[in-house]
């Protein structure tokens, strides 16, 4: 929170609303300017110690606002006008929906007498089937209370809420002073002993056990890890909760569709997967088949996400860290024995690295490119993974230093999300570049607009474009169905004379000996740098991993 005060004096309601982001907590603010909200982030940035960042797509301000509170676990805040600036914000709040991020959507609306205004649009209406929740500012009196309800809601709910505040209260005079303060709620659920002692018993009778980590389990990686060796289990995450056992030497990596062949052999040796935190999708679980004729015990905070997907052998309500401290005192007090890894050879998991071709000349490869441009950025990186045909290889080769440090944009299995995302990730995060991995169709689809609000901004971000000129999906599903692939290929602009442009630098790559520039270009950054990684279209294949 930050530090509230009281007026003595009245103020006006976008000033008041200002002053609540304030005392909330909220320095930052993502946002597009119109009638329905200027007056407010004029306000805003009167502020001392806030800072607006001025989005130049409604899509990608609300987009902002989700990477900054993936990257910071705060409230992410953003604003736009009425109308279509608020229907331009749907594909954004249905990701931020699917993701169960927080954010906070500050939406001007239109007087409700100015029903032929051009931009009149039943918000509400466009707002709720998004998953969104929707908070309507009622009165002048309440607007403070509304936004301070807001806040808190996405909060609480781990979602986007939408604040709707009707432009002809904004200049009403009102009283201000602090929305009061609501005791926090811990988090913290302690799972019960009887539902322990039957994860427990299904744990005693496994011999292969694997622990698998999702993204509510982030936080008890330490627990996790003393389970591990107290049952010799090796360790595993979903994409989600990525390198959270990065430094253990009994680490998997991800389990599911983007596992290497070594974890996959492990899990397939497996006699019961021990599952914290974690939804158990199809992605994960290889819609169904790496699971089946297991045992799953399944520690999850929600009662509900427990056989959402998969029915467990054995399912606790709990936090992760909780749960497995419970597990290893009731395994102390059964007396079970101390596992190993002896019957486990785990040095084959390791990621293999591709070779640079000592041609300098010769024209660049998917999986070197790779390899070469992770080691070439910053390990201290924050990475944003847009979706597109490039994404189960980089995935696959990409690492961070802790979960918390990637951003997912690929929710609801859209293109071109993960620009505004970067972009408010390297708010959120300054300390380290924002790494943004992306396709060409993806950049284009919606990035394009974005890398300048980076450049405005200052940002460190590097983005990799993985270019294989046009939509890489359909053009696998057009050449393989032996349809007319060049319909899916597209004659884009010079992505690096466009990133030029804009303010940034940019620098091609269309050979092996492009690497080293490319490198370089790195090290020397001092804002915006744009990598496009020119790829042959039928050359586009998964590395062996």
């Amino acid at each position: 929170m930050g530090n509230p005060r009281i007026l003595e004096d009245e103020l006006q309601v976008y000033e008041a609303l200002a002053q609540t982001l304030i005392d909330e907590g909220v320095s930052d603010l993502f946002g597009l300017i119109g009638d329905g909200n200027l007056f407010l982030v004029d306000a805003f940035t009167k502020k001392s110690g806030t800072r607006y960042v001025s989005a130049a797509h409604e899509t990608g301000a609300v987009l902002m606002a989700k990477g900054y509170a993936s990257v910071t676990g705060r409230v992410g805040v953003a604003t736009v006008t009425y109308g279509p600036a608020v229907s331009n914000t749907v594909t954004a709040l249905i990701e931020c929906a699917r993701d169960g991020v927080p954010v906070v959507l500050i939406a001007g609306d239109t007087a409700a007498e100015d029903r032929h205004n051009l931009q009149n649009l039943p918000q509400r209406d466009i707002i709720l089937p998004t998953g969104a929740g929707f908070e309507q500012v009622r009165s002048s009196e309440t607007a403070t209370a509304d936004l301070a309800t807001a806040l808190r809601r996405a909060a609480r709910e781990q979602g986007p809420i939408v604040l709707n505040v009707p432009v002809d209260l904004q200049n009403a005079d009102v009283a201000y002073s602090p929305a009061p303060s609501v005791p926090r709620v811990s988090p913290f659920a302690h799972p019960s002993r009887e539902a322990v002692e039957d994860a427990v018993a299904v744990i005693a009778a496994s011999s292969r056990p694997i622990i698998l980590a999702g993204r509510g389990a982030t936080s008890a990686g330490g627990s996790l890890e003393r389970l591990s060796e107290r049952i010799g289990a090796p360790l595993a995450t979903t994409l989600r909760s990525r390198d959270l056992f990065r430094h253990s030497p009994y680490n998997l990596g991800i389990f599911g569709t983007l596992s290497t062949t070594g974890a996959l052999s492990a899990i397939g040796q497996s006699d019961c997967i021990i599952v914290f935190g974690a939804s158990l999708n199809v992605w994960t679980t290889d819609k169904g088949a790496l699971l089946a004729g297991k045992r799953i015990v399944h520690v999850d905070r929600r009662f509900q996400q427990l056989a959402s997907m998969v029915t467990p052998t054995a399912g606790v309500v709990g936090d992760s860290a909780a749960a497995a401290g419970e597990f290893l005192e009731v395994l102390d007090e059964a007396g079970v024995g101390q596992g190993n890894f002896r019957d486990w050879d785990l040095s084959w998991y390791q990621t293999r690295r591709y070779t640079r071709p000592l041609d300098d000349a010769a024209p660049i490869q998917f999986p070197v490119a790779l390899d070469f441009l992770e080691e070439a950025v910053p390990e201290s990186r924050t990475l944003i993974a847009d979706a597109g045909r490039f994404f189960s290889p980089a995935m696959a080769t990409f690492r961070v230093q802790r979960p918390q440090d990637f951003v997912h944009t690929a929710n609801i299995g859209s293109i071109g999300l993960g620009m505004g995302s970067a972009v408010g990730a390297a708010v959120g995060r300054p300390e380290s570049p924002a790494l943004l991995v992306c396709g060409d169709g993806g950049f284009m689809h919606g990035g394009l607009a974005e890398f300048n609000t980076a450049v405005r901004h200052g940002l460190d971000l590097i983005v990799l474009v993985f270019n294989d000129g046009g939509y890489g999906a359909e053009h696998i599903q057009f050449r393989d169905r032996a349809m007319d692939p060049s319909l899916s290929l597209l004659e884009w602009p010079q992505f690096a004379q466009l990133a030029d442009a804009l303010g940034g630098r940019g620098i091609t790559v269309r050979i092996v000996g492009d690497l080293d520039d490319a490198a370089q270009a790195i090290k020397e950054r001092d804002g915006a740098l744009l990598i496009d990684v020119m790829l042959d279209p039928d050359s586009m294949t998964r590395p062996e991993r």
